[in-house]
């Protein structure tokens, strides 16, 4: 029997390029149907190596589950940016390249993405996701968040409902 390493770890400069294919791979797969075609493009392309490495130096925090040397996917986190709620800190994002998707790994992310939020002192958190993405609204649900805000965002012409989750 061969055992697999599974290690959620702190991203690294010399990781960008890994990072960056997750970023667009996670992307591409999550939002395609949902964010139109030439803005998802362009945020995918914004994010490329340079981008990533600037983000492993911060100023939020940038996590990545490592299996067996390759990168599988990322969460970013730090204080809520959404100062009327009570929830002090954030996952900004977390996503999985597909081949990965399924089988526990998001739920090791961010159960380490959430105990280091209050490791820091952060009471409560919250993350936003699209109500159309019915991926991630299913997996905040059944991770125990609760549903309790709402907000748009604008991809070019096309303008969409984001919900928030929190976990107190």
């Amino acid at each position: 029997m061969k055992t697999v390493s599974i290690e959620v770890r702190p991203g690294e400069p010399h990781e960008a390029a890994a990072i960056a294919e997750v970023h667009r791979v996670a992307w591409l797969q999550a939002y395609g149907g949902i964010i139109p075609h030439r803005p998802l493009v362009r945020m995918v392309n914004r994010r490329n190596e340079t981008w990533w490495r600037k983000a492993t130096r911060g100023p939020a925090t940038l996590l990545v589950v490592d299996v067996a040397g390759t990168i599988a996917g990322y969460a970013t986190l730090g204080l809520s940016r959404a100062l009327a709620m009570p929830q002090e800190g954030e996952i900004y994002e977390i996503y999985l390249r597909p081949e990965f998707q399924g089988i526990g790994l998001g739920r090791v992310l961010f159960g380490e993405a959430k105990s280091l939020l209050k490791s820091l002192g952060c009471d409560g958190l919250v993350v936003w996701c699209l109500e159309e993405s019915e991926h991630a609204y299913n997996f905040f649900l059944s991770a125990g968040g609760r549903d309790v805000a709402e907000g748009m965002e604008d991809f070019g012409e096309k303008h969409l409902k984001k919900v928030g989750f929190v976990w107190n």
